[in-house]
């Protein structure tokens, strides 16, 4: 089928837009962005877009947690003669310049979230390494992924309230990917479940005034991981911008009693890297995050990214994160807001992470799912 995209260059394959991945269900666009502030107060946004050109399916969600109530609104549309437009259900995106400027808003709406906001990078964005993996010769996943830091301007209204965002308080980080993304089923709505055993994982980006760092790591046995991609970037005295790839990560990590799910209280990394010394990371899991289920990961009471849902669907809801209920449907993986210190700089950044049964450390909370 062709698109209004056929008529523009930027083919990689012999294919029309409209059978991309080889014409794999699969084959998805994301974006993703979060913003906090970093002045103490308990406020985390999440905003991501899907697109599924071999489904005819965009979708989005957009949320704010405050203190312990998550507020959340997702949406979705048929692509039609629309292809080209990162909008859906008044929820759109706009690259201003590419991997620098980039303008995110929801229009008003039933769920009381609206906001018009801007991310101007703070560091270079960062591809991370493919990842790729098979199963008994089927290509379970095939994904490109880029990251980048930045800092944020706009505002944002929610639970009735207006929240002015300026960059010298509110950091934040993007990610951009695309490819064949393994199917994450944790929808108790949406049988059969997936069981995740023996493996620890984490995907950080941690910011401080003067240097990023990202990481993205997957290990069955510690210090063996089977996957492993991060960069540092640090500012120079001249300007410019420098940078080095992880090569090793070690980890130890306290994690808090919470009776509702996995939680980690503390966390001190230390990564190698392709040259220069070591360095130390040590990061504190604050109390706001934003749990992910609400943005459809793993699916969320029989919706899941990519869903034919008709020519439009939209819903909202608000969480209290403080009810059992709620997080076992929430699960595990999150946006946690941390604060880092690594020699004489202080930060802030995003940890996702999840340790599952059978992994030889951190038996406390493996009672808890992993994703």
């Amino acid at each position: 089928m062709l698109t209004a995209q056929d008529d523009l260059i930027g083919h990689q394959t012999p294919q029309p837009f409209a059978k991309a991945g080889g014409g794999d269900i699969r084959f998805t666009e994301r974006y993703w962005y979060t913003a906090h502030p970093i002045d103490g107060s308990e406020l985390l946004i999440d905003i991501g877009l899907g697109y599924y050109p071999n489904r005819n399916v965009m979708d989005g969600f957009a949320g704010i947690t405050i203190g312990r109530r998550q507020h959340n609104f997702r949406a979705s549309r048929r692509l039609g003669s629309r292809p080209l437009e990162t909008e859906v259900g008044g929820l759109r995106i706009e690259i201003v310049e590419g991997n620098s400027l980039h303008r995110v808003s929801l229009a008003e709406n039933p769920s009381g979230i609206s906001f018009a906001l801007e991310f101007k990078a703070s560091f270079p964005a960062a591809q991370e390494k493919q990842n790729f993996r098979e199963r008994n010769g089927v290509v379970e996943e095939d994904l490109a992924r880029v990251s980048q830091f930045g800092r944020w301007r706009g505002w944002i209204v929610a639970d009735g309230k207006r929240y002015e965002i300026e960059p010298e308080l509110w950091w934040g980080q993007r990610d951009r990917s695309w490819g064949l993304r393994s199917e994450m089923r944790t929808d108790e709505a949406r049988p059969p479940v997936a069981t995740h055993r023996n493996f620890f994982w984490t995907w950080s980006m941690f910011q401080f005034p003067q240097s990023a760092l990202s990481i993205f790591i997957k290990e069955r046995t510690p210090g063996k991981p089977h996957y492993l991609s991060g960069t540092e970037f640090r500012r120079e005295a001249d300007g410019s911008v420098s940078h080095r790839e992880v090569t090793a990560v070690e980890h130890r990590i306290e994690w808090a009693d919470d009776p509702l799910g996995q939680t980690i209280a503390t966390a001190d990394f230390t990564f190698a890297f392709d040259r220069g010394e070591p360095r130390q990371v040590r990061m504190l899991g604050l109390p706001i995050r934003f749990y992910l289920k609400a943005g459809m990961y793993g699916g969320l009471q029989g919706w899941t990214h990519g869903d034919d849902r008709g020519e439009h669907d939209a819903a909202h809801d608000v969480w209290n994160l403080d009810d059992a209920a709620t997080r076992a449907v929430a699960r595990t993986l999150s946006d946690h807001v941390v604060r880092l210190e690594s020699g004489n700089e202080t930060g802030f950044g995003i940890s996702e992470y999840g340790v599952a049964a059978g992994y030889p450390l951190y038996p406390g909370p493996q009672k808890f799912p992993a994703m």
